[in-house]
């Protein structure tokens, strides 16, 4: 255990970052988990309604730092063919 007061306030602080880190990837995962299930049921208009709400989800995620941009734009352009391939 840390003994300087400088070094336990970072391991505060990297707790609090951790988690709010942790719940944002859960909506992102959630949200693809959303548009995956309405692809499997072939259903485009609840594909579309839920990719456009994943991809916001992930452009938050990315703008907080959670998500590198790389990353965001790999799975909404994944996301995005999919629902694409619904015809």
């Amino acid at each position: 255990m840390a003994n300087i007061k400088s070094a336990k306030k970072r391991i505060l602080v990297t707790q609090t970052r951790t988690a709010r880190n942790k719940s944002i990837r859960s909506a992102v995962k959630t949200s693809i988990k959303k548009v995956d299930a309405a692809i499997a049921a072939k259903d485009k208009e609840a594909a579309q309604k839920a990719l456009n709400a994943a991809i916001s989800t992930i452009g938050k995620a990315t703008s907080k730092g959670v998500y590198h941009k790389n990353t965001a734009g790999r799975k909404i352009s994944r996301l995005t063919q999919a629902v694409n391939k619904l015809a």
